[in-house]
């Protein structure tokens, strides 16, 4: 069981979206946030067609995606998450955006033991903490993508987060939502993109310098090691930018030169393929 039963999410992309979906499936009532008012129509058409796609797969009933749909609301004003038990901010990959929003969550919302979570990938969440007064309070709790499928979630605990927030945010996540935790250390990438960014630049510097086509890099990968997708097909789904802005802060928390974002990745987001999110990647995406 846990005490948290109204949740705020600040950010209606694609995961915030799907991080506000999986909430308001497991019971919990949601208020989600966005910049303009553009954005949460976006954001709300985005969540409104993936319960869809979830009863056309049997995942959900017509009266699952119905009770989902009543529990979530939309604003373009943080001020109305004041009487959230937990917010989990999910927007770009940057981190003086989020400090920002965490320095006015600090401020509207009002519990005093409300936790402030971030689903960022690999900006050091000791730093979105202590531009609180309550950075104990301050954890990361990273979804991967898509949240509605995906069972992981880092619990990502701040120098400064105390162990009972830890404990709330597991049961919140285990027993709650149904995902299954670990826990990592406020290390940028954290376990997953640790392990995950490396070889996806890896890939890009295979196919950047010619030593293989991109189809057999990917079958490679795919029927060579089982690997349900290949390395640039995976970089294509996550977002060619995402998997940029994650490299780059690595690196410069790290200085290896195996976490710096090859040229050609770099050129592919200045020019705006940035994967499926864009119609194109490494792949094409009509539609």
């Amino acid at each position: 069981m846990t005490d948290i039963e109204r949740v705020g999410v600040v950010g209606c992309g694609q995961m915030g979206a799907g991080i506000a979906e999986v909430c308001a499936r497991a019971g919990l009532e949601v208020r989600v946030a966005e910049t303009t008012g553009e954005a949460l129509e976006l954001g709300r058409t985005r969540l409104v067609n993936s319960l869809e796609r979830a009863v056309e797969r049997g995942k959900i009933d017509v009266a699952g995606r119905d009770a989902a749909l009543e529990r979530l609301s939309f604003t373009t004003d943080l001020g109305e998450f004041a009487d959230r038990d937990m917010v989990i901010e999910a927007v770009v990959e940057n981190e003086q955006v989020k400090t920002e929003i965490f320095q006015v969550l600090d401020q509207v919302v009002t519990r005093e033991d409300a936790i402030l979570a971030s689903n960022t990938s690999a900006i050091p969440l000791v730093n979105l903490a202590v531009a609180t007064s309550r950075p104990a309070q301050v954890l990361g709790v990273h979804f991967f993508n898509p949240a509605q499928v995906q069972r992981l979630v880092e619990l990502v605990p701040a120098l400064t987060t105390g162990e009972a927030v830890m404990k709330r945010a597991e049961a919140l996540v285990t027993g709650v939502l149904g995902k299954h935790a670990i826990r990592a250390q406020d290390r940028s990438g954290f376990v997953v993109n640790g392990l995950l960014i490396p070889y996806l630049l890896s890939a890009v510097r295979m196919y950047e310098a010619g030593a293989a086509s991109r189809d057999d890099i990917d079958a490679g990968m795919e029927l060579g090691c089982a690997h349900p997708q290949g390395p640039l097909k995976v970089a294509d789904l996550i977002g060619l930018d995402t998997v940029a802005s994650i490299a780059a802060s690595m690196y410069e928390e790290l200085k290896e030169p195996l976490y710096a974002p090859p040229p050609l990745l770099l050129r592919m987001v200045a020019a705006g393929q940035l994967g499926r999110k864009s119609g194109a990647g490494f792949y094409s995406y009509p539609g």
